[in-house]
This record gives C-alpha cells, structure tokens and sequence, in this order.
C-alpha cells in the first residue's frame, strides 16, 4: 500500500456560487477561523459560473472575469488559498493566474484536454470524481494529471449514482482510492443531493453529519463543504447546503473522530 505523508486535515468550504462579497466573507471568515482552532487546513471555494445547472433559467454566478476579480479579493482579504472550478483548457489557464487550486467538476473529470492543461499550470487540482465512476477509474484521471505535471492533486467523492434520481455514498471507496496513493477529499454537501429532475435538483441536508462523520471515520484527508448563512435563499444548491450556524458543532464533532481514529 502506498504511504501517505502525514498532513492536517484540509476543509475546502464555502457558499456553491459566487453571491454578495458580505456573504462570501462571512462564510469564509468563519470556516477559516474554526480551522485555525482545530489545526485543520483550509480553503475558500466558490464558483464563478455554474455551467450545469438543471435549467436555464437558474443563477450561474457573476461570470469569468469578474468571477475571478471578486475571488482575488477574498483571497486578499481573508489571507487563505482560494479555489474554483474551471470547465475549459482556457479557462484553466486564465485561473490558474488567480486562484491557488483548480477544480475539475465531475461530469468533466475525464476530459483529456481540461486535465492536461490544468496540470501544466503547475496549480494542485482537486478533480471531483464523476458519479459514473468506481473508484478504481480514478487511477486513469490522476495518471492523465501526472503526464501534464502536476505534483499535487485530490480526488473528491460526491456519491455514486444509483437509480434515477439518487446518490449513494460507498464507503469502501475511500479506503480503496486512498490504498492506491490517492488524497481523498470527501463532499457531504453534493453527496445528499437527489436529481430528480425537474428545473430545480433536489437534497435532503439532514443526511451531511452523518456522511461526514462516517468518511472521516473511514479515513479521508479532508472534506468539502458548501455553507450558506440562510440556505433557503442561496441562489444555487439550496436544498444541499450547510447553515453556517451549524457548522461549528459539525467541525468539532469531526475532530474529535479524527482523534479516536489517528
């Protein structure tokens, strides 16, 4: 089994899209603030644009350029590493001159050009495993990110596809993709959602504590998390997303698991 070097605990979390900066620095400030408390790493994510929503009449974000603009500035204000997810080789080029991590979403994470162009930044990426894939096809993506460069990278489950219109959550997986030299970021947030169809994708919130505490009782290097101070009126995943006020609990619940299982 490949060794692993010991690292802290990384929390990627922040609101699903880009909104108002007060919510952005809310949310960050927070999620920095409890890491820096419990010695976990963390950085801030959102995206610039959703480019798969379900509709097309549903929010993106406020688009590439000034996307980018509003990240370069909470990563200067809040003084942690900022990332989000890029869907073309060009796009991967032009972010990799603002953000510290790139983000392959996973209905791209086997696309051979994005991959490889996002490798040549030298930026560590964080590539979201497709709900199509077992966790043994992973070794062809993170192979595709060795051949472009890039000395860095995590893959993050977000469930498994099953039926028409929901994820599941295989367990084994995280012992199976970290087995094969793999880092393995766990998202409780996208990982409760149910595509049902329909103009709006579905999730039920309730179910993130529970996965959450199970991955990092499975053993995970870190978690993603989408939080929102009032979910019910974030403009993008709100039936999947954290309240900031819960956060704190679940952080801390968390760390201590982390404990019991080091």
């Amino acid at each position: 089994m490949p060794k692993l070097p010991k690292r802290p605990f990384l929390l990627v979390g922040g609101p699903c899209v880009l909104e108002s900066r007060k919510t952005s620095l809310q949310v960050g400030r927070t999620l920095r603030d409890l890491c820096q408390t419990l010695g976990w790493d963390y950085v801030f994510k959102a995206s610039y644009d959703k480019a798969n929503r379900t509709a097309i009449s549903s929010p993106r974000g406020p688009g590439f350029r000034r996307g980018l603009q509003e990240l370069a500035a909470i990563k200067r204000i809040l003084q942690v590493p900022v990332l989000t997810d890029v869907h073309s080789p060009e796009e991967a080029r032009l972010a990799a001159r603002v953000v510290d991590i790139l983000q392959i979403p996973a209905f791209l994470c086997r696309q051979t050009d994005l991959l490889l162009t996002a490798a040549k930044t030298r930026r560590p990426i964080n590539v979201k495993k497709g709900q199509f894939l077992a966790p043994e096809a992973v070794d062809a993506i993170m192979e595709k990110l060795k051949k472009g460069g890039c000395r860095h990278a995590w893959v993050t489950e977000r469930g498994t596809t099953f039926g028409h219109g929901d994820l599941v959550v295989d367990m084994r997986g995280f012992v199976t993709m970290r087995n094969r030299g793999h880092r393995v970021i766990f998202d409780a947030t996208h990982s409760v959602q149910r595509p049902l169809g329909g103009k709006v994708t579905s999730g039920d919130r309730r179910f993130i504590p529970a996965l959450a505490r199970a991955a990092v009782a499975a053993g995970i290097d870190g978690l993603f998390l989408e939080v929102h101070p009032n979910p019910a009126k974030a403009l993008s995943d709100r039936a999947s997303m954290l309240p900031l006020a819960e956060a704190g609990k679940l952080l801390r619940q968390l760390n201590r698991i982390l404990y019991a299982v080091s």
